[in-house]
């Protein structure tokens, strides 16, 4: 299927904005040019009219647990240790797999209204994961978690290879699978060099919680004399490429071995602050030459999945925290949710670009409303003063799940009360 965005808005890589078109075939973008394109309307299968629209690249969201959804608003203003051990996990534990597949699709509802196009995830019953995104269309990462502390930890060993070999490339390869050990204070390290050995065997990326609090940062201190960041260099686990979520709490030396190692970085500003977990060290991230992206970890603790204010909140907190205007311009915060985010998360060349031969994730929004006005700066606008509300279309891998505000391929109505039903059975 050919399909024509015409007389829309595009901004290029220096944030100079222009009228123009993008063309998609089959699951691509074939052309991006100035004026109107010069093929015959009858080539196309369908156009769209861009007018008073701008046309950006999915946003890619680099970390969370989707399922969480249901547990939105359950557990609030409660230290994260408390959180986890007294709130959240006993409450996951009374979640069957189709309560995940309804709260992923809740999740999906959320993440494509305002402008995802990809998702970060590591939860259980990861095959309804699966499902869900490939009836969905979404594109994501996925990785079954892994708790070494519990009786189950050695078969979720089993399920994460029973998950890659299904999964893996699945849904005409908008799933890809990561092994996914939760964090190190969960996972000790006879358990992480199982971890480690199915890692080898599969032959795929890790995400992984790294010092999200400096209660976990103490604690691996004393119990292993190294940070966890330093912990985890020492057991092997950075000899693969690695997605490491939050890393709130690091010092230079962490930094160091980080960038030693081409880790890459899921920074989550709106959950660390939400949790009072702190505030990672952004900027230094970036002048390391780490690879960083944007995630919003679940909606249990942030309590939305709006990419929109994850960037604009990634440009605001750290001038006023480090006091200084100039650190994440807006062209830096811009490219965490887009084209950083797909390398944090290794995927393919292309994503998170509008450009020829790149994968055909893309939102338009509409840029009528006021503050869009006057036009000094369309990119500055898109990072300080955009609404995820904006949002009007989505695409992915070429295929609309999003037209004019009204959902394609998920059925808003029934996962909508049958998540409200989990939510009541869970109190």
């Amino acid at each position: 299927m050919r399909t024509i965005i015409h007389d829309v808005s595009l901004l290029d890589d220096t944030g100079l904005d222009y009228e123009g078109y993008v063309t998609i075939d089959g699951r691509t973008i074939t052309s991006v040019g100035r004026g109107q394109c010069q093929e015959p309307p009858t080539s196309f299968d369908m156009r769209i009219d861009g007018k008073n629209r701008l046309l950006l690249p999915g946003f890619i969201n680099a970390h969370g647990h989707a399922a969480m959804s249901l547990l939105r608003g359950f557990a609030d203003d409660i230290a994260l240790e408390t959180w986890l051990s007294q709130k959240i996990w006993p409450a996951e534990s009374r979640l069957t797999p189709p309560d995940i597949k309804i709260g992923t699709q809740l999740a999906m509802l959320e993440m494509i209204e305002t402008g995802t196009t990809t998702f970060t995830d590591m939860y259980f019953a990861m095959d309804q994961v699966a499902e869900a995104v490939e009836e969905g269309g979404m594109r994501a990462v996925l990785g079954r978690g892994l708790v070494g502390l519990t009786p189950s930890g050695e078969q979720a060993l089993q399920e994460t290879r029973d998950f890659a070999r299904a999964y893996h490339r699945s849904a005409e390869g908008r799933i890809t699978v990561n092994v996914a050990p939760h964090a190190p204070y969960t996972c000790l390290p006879d358990f992480m060099h199982k971890v480690l050995a199915l890692t080898e065997e599969l032959a795929l990326p890790i995400q992984i919680h790294v010092s999200e609090t400096a209660k976990e940062v103490a604690d691996c201190i004393e119990t292993y004399g190294a940070t966890p960041v330093a912990h985890l260099a020492q057991l092997g686990v950075f000899a693969y490429p690695t997605l490491a979520a939050h890393c709130v709490h690091v010092n230079q030396t962490d930094i160091e071995i980080l960038r030693a190692h081409d880790v890459h970085i899921a920074h989550n500003p709106g959950s660390n602050l939400k949790l009072g977990s702190g505030v990672a060290p952004l900027p230094q991230f970036l002048a390391s030459g780490l690879i960083v992206g944007l995630g919003t970890d679940g909606a249990a603790s942030n309590n939305k999945l709006d990419m929109w204010e994850e960037m604009r909140l990634a440009a605001l907190l750290h001038k006023g925290v480090q006091e200084d205007a100039t650190l994440v311009s807006a062209a830096t915060a811009f490219a965490l949710v887009t084209s950083q985010g797909a390398k944090a998360l290794f995927l393919e060349q292309g994503l998170g670009h509008i450009e020829v031969g790149a994968p055909a994730d893309i939102q338009l929004i509409d840029i009528s409303g006021p503050r869009y006005f006057p036009r000094h700066n369309l990119l500055a606008h898109i990072v300080y003063s955009s609404c995820a509300m904006d949002v009007t279309d989505v695409f992915v891998d070429g295929k609309l799940l999003y037209r004019n505000r009204t959902f394609l391929t998920l059925d808003r109505e029934r996962i909508v009360a049958e998540a409200s039903a989990i939510g009541a059975r869970l109190g």
